[in-house]
C-alpha cells in the first residue's frame, strides 16, 4: 500500500468503488462478470453478446483462463463500480500485483464444490498485504456436488491462516450462480438477480481515498497501445486532478531522466468500452495518452510537485528457458519473423507490459534467457509468438536458484492434488521420487482424496503429463510458489531415450510399422523429417538413430498370400506444454506457426555424445 493512502485518509469520491474479482481458475469469475454486465445495462437489448466477454484474448477463450488483467466499469444507481478482472493462475501473478494497487476491495469467488484452492490463497494473500476489504461469493451453488457449509468453513480457515484482520474476517457472504445471474445472502431465499452482490460491494468496499486538491499522483498499473494515440497508461489517481492538455511529468525513479509532457487524451471505463473525458480526480481509474516512454510502476505527477508513489513490488521469477532463433533445416518455411533482431524486439516489447518477466542475453546473439513465474506463463508467451508468425526454438525449463547465507536454495511449490482413492498410492509414490513431502491428506468419504505436498519446483517439470496418465485423466492438480528452501538433491529426469531420424526425407508408414515396437511415435506418416529430428520416445534408456523414411522395395514376385495391411498405433499428440515437459537437456522444441517438432541440440549423429544403454 502506498504511503499516500496513510497520509490522505479523506474520501476522494463517495460515488466510486474500485474492486478486483479474484478466484481460482475455472471457478466462474468471467461468467459472473458477464451477468453483472447484463444486469447493469451495459449491453443494448439488440446487441449480440459474446460469452465470457472479458476474455478478449484468443488464448483466454480457448483455454478458459484469464491471462491478462482487464478493467471495466458498471453503474449501479449513482455509484460507478470499477471492476478489475484478475488472472486466477499464480504464473500470471505479475498481473495480480499490478491491479491490486488500483483497488480498495476484492470480491473473492469460491467454487461451492471445490472450495478455496492454492491460486485463491496466492491472490488473497496479496490482497491482505495491501489491507483490502473482502466480499466472499460462494459460486456455483446449483452444482449437484455443492458442499456450501464446508466450503464456507474452509474460507474462514484460509482467512485465519493468512492472518486476516478482524475487519477482514467480518466479511459479507453471498451465495451465487454466475451462469443463472443470481445471488442471495440467505440460502433459504432463492436469488432473483445480482442486486445483493452490487449492494454488498457498495456497502462493504470503502470508497477510494485521496485529496483531489493535492498535487497530482497517478500510479501506472497497466499499459495499452493504439495506432493513433501511441502508448496508453492505465492506472489510478491517488491524489490530485488531471485535465486534458495539463502539463505532467513521468517520474522514472532513477531508471532515467524524468519526462515532461502533456495529456493529449483522457479516457474512463464504461462497460467494455473506453469513453473520452475532460477531467479526472483522486480515486478514479483512467487511461491517459500522450506519453512516449512510460513503464508499469512509474508515477505520473504534477511538474511543480514531483512526489513519487511506492513502486509495484513483484515476486522474482522462478523458471528460465533459452529462446533462440530456429536453426533447423526447415527454418523459414512457415514463419514471417525468423531473425534474432525480430526475436529481441518481440521480447523487449513483452517486457513493457509484463513486469514479472525478465530477459537476459546469452553468450550468443541468437539466444536469450527468458525468466518467468512458471512453465505456463512461458508457454503462453511462446504460443502468442507463434501465432504472430515467429519461429523459435526453446530449451527445457530450468529452475532459477539463489545463494542465501552461503547456501544454495531453490523455489518450492505447494502442490494440491484431487484424485480418486484408487490412485492415491501412485500419486504419493510419484511425488516422493520428485522429493515431495506430503503435508496434508483429506478424505471426505466421497471416493476422492485431496493430497497436499511441498515439492521443489523442478520436480513439477514434466509432472503433469505423467500425473494425467497415471490417474487416467481424472486427477486435478494445482500448485503455488511457497518459498525458497535448501537444494533438495538430484531429481530423476525422463528415464527413456528417443528415436532420432538419421536422414532427411518423409516418414513412411512402412518404416513406422517396423519401428513402433521400439517406442511411441510422436509424428504421423507423411511428416517431413531431417537428420537429428526426434520421431519417437524409445522404450529403453538409450537414444537410437533410425531410418524413418525407409520404403518397401517393389518386386515382380507375387507372394501366395496378399500383403497384410499395415497397422500403425496412433502417435502421441504433442501440445506445446507437453513438448516442453518431454525434452531433456540435450534436446530442443522447434516451434513454428504451423508445426511443433522435437530435435536434438546437435543434429549430426556423428557429432552427438552417445548415451549408454
Amino acid at each position: 500500500m502506498s504511503a499516500s493512502r496513510h497520509s490522505s485518509p479523506t474520501v476522494a469520491n463517495p460515488l466510486r468503488r474500485n474492486v478486483a474479482i479474484i478466484a481460482h481458475v475455472d471457478h466462474g469469475k468471467t461468467t459472473l462478470v458477464d451477468a453483472m454486465f447484463r444486469q447493469a445495462g451495459i449491453f443494448r437489448a439488440n446487441e449480440r453478446v459474446t460469452e465470457r466477454a472479458m476474455d478478449s484474448n484468443e488464448l483466454e477463450r480457448e483455454r478458459g483462463i484469464t491471462i491478462l488483467a482487464k478493467n471495466t466499469a458498471v453503474h449501479y444507481g449513482e455509484v460507478l463500480i470499477n471492476i478489475v478482472d484478475t488472472p486466477g493462475h499464480a504464473d500470471f501473478g505479475g498481473e495480480v500485483e499490478r491491479v491490486l494497487s488500483m483497488v480498495d476491495g476484492v470480491v473473492l469467488l469460491v467454487d461451492a464444490a471445490e472450495g478455496p484452492l492454492p491460486q485463491t490463497r496466492f491472490v488473497l494473500r496479496k490482497a491482505f498485504e495491501r489491507g483490502l476489504q473482502p466480499v466472499v461469493v460462494v459460486n456455483k451453488i446449483d452444482r449437484p456436488d455443492a458442499r456450501i457449509r464446508e466450503v464456507l468453513n474452509e474460507v474462514y480457515d484460509l482467512f485465519i491462516d493468512l492472518d486476516a484482520t478482524e475487519e477482514q474476517i467480518e466479511f459479507p457472504v453471498l451465495y451465487a450462480s454466475g451462469r443463472a445471474g443470481t445471488a442471495t445472502t440467505d440460502l433459504a431465499v432463492p436469488g432473483v438477480d445480482l442486486r445483493p452482490l452490487f449492494d454488498a460491494i457498495v456497502t462493504h468496499v470503502p470508497p477510494p481515498t485521496g485529496d483531489r486538491s493535492a498535487p497530482l499522483q497517478m500510479l501506472v498499473a497497466n499499459l495499452d497501445a493504439s495506432d493513433y494515440l501511441g502508448r496508453i497508461a492505465i492506472g489510478r489517481i491517488f491524489n490530485g486532478t488531471v485535465r486534458l492538455n495539463d502539463p505532467i511529468v513521468v517520474l522514472k525513479g532513477g531508471q532515467g531522466p524524468d519526462i515532461e509532457t502533456r495529456v493529449t487524451k483522457l479516457f474512463a471505463f464504461e462497460g467494455l468500452k473506453r469513453v473520452e473525458i475532460q477531467e479526472a480526480g483522486a480515486g478514479d481509474i483512467i487511461c491517459l495518452a500522450g506519453i512516449e516512454d512510460i513503464n508499469i510502476g512509474e508515477t505520473i505527477a504534477d511538474p511543480e510537485h514531483r512526489l513519487a508513489l511506492a513502486p509495484i513490488a513483484v515476486d522474482e521469477p522462478t523458471v528460465s528457458m533459452i529462446f533462440g532463433i530456429n536453426t533447423s533445416p526447415m527454418a523459414g518455411r512457415d514463419g514471417q519473423y525468423v531473425t534474432s533482431r525480430h526475436l529481441k524486439e518481440r521480447l523487449e516489447r513483452e517486457l513493457l507490459g509484463n513486469v514479472s518477466l525478465k530477459v537476459e542475453p546469452t553468450d550468443t546473439p541468437e539466444q536469450f534467457t527468458v525468466m518467468g513465474r512458471g512453465e505456463l506463463q512461458l508457454a503462453i508467451l511462446i504460443e502468442m509468438m507463434r501465432r504472430e508468425g515467429f519461429e523459435v526454438q526453446v530449451s527445457r525449463p530450468e529452475i532459477v536458484t539463489r545463494i542465501i547465507d552461503g547456501q544454495r536454495v531453490e523455489p518450492v511449490e505447494e502442490l494440491v492434488v484431487d484424485v480418486a482413492e484408487e490412485f492415491q498410492g501412485v500419486v504419493i509414490s510419484m511425488c516422493g521420487t520428485r522429493r515431495g513431502t506430503m503435508t496434508r491428506m483429506v478424505n471426505n468419504g466421497g471416493g476422492r482424496v485431496r493430497l497436499e505436498f511441498r515439492i521443489p519446483a523442478r520436480g513439477l517439470i514434466g509432472f503433469r503429463s505423467h500425473f494425467l496418465t497415471d490417474t487416467k485423466g481424472t486427477g486435478i492438480m494445482n500448485h503455488l510458489f511457497s518459498g525458497w528452501e535448501p537444494w533438495a538433491g538430484p531429481i530423476p529426469a525422463r528415464t527413456t531415450g528417443v528415436l532420432v531420424s538419421d536422414r532427411a526425407g518423409v516418414a513412411t508408414a512402412y518404416a513406422m510399422a517396423n519401428l513402433q515396437e521400439r517406442g511411441t511415435m510422436v509424428i504421423e506418416p507423411g511428416t517431413a523429417v531431417y537428420e537429428g529430428m526426434i520421431v519417437a520416445e524409445h522404450s529403453r534408456t538409450n537414444d537410437l538413430d533410425v531410418n524413418i523414411t525407409k520404403e518397401k522395395k517393389q518386386t515382380n514376385m507375387r507372394a501366395s498370400s496378399a500383403d497384410e495391411a499395415i497397422r500403425i498405433v496412433p502417435p502421441r499428440a504433442l501440445s506445446l506444454e507437453s513438448a516442453i515437459e518431454f525434452i531433456n537437456d540435450d534436446e530442443l522444441v522447434e516451434i513454428t506457426p504451423k508445426t511443433i517438432r522435437l530435435r536434438k541440440r546437435v543434429l549430426a549423429s556423428n557429432m552427438r555424445p552417445k548415451k549408454e544403454d
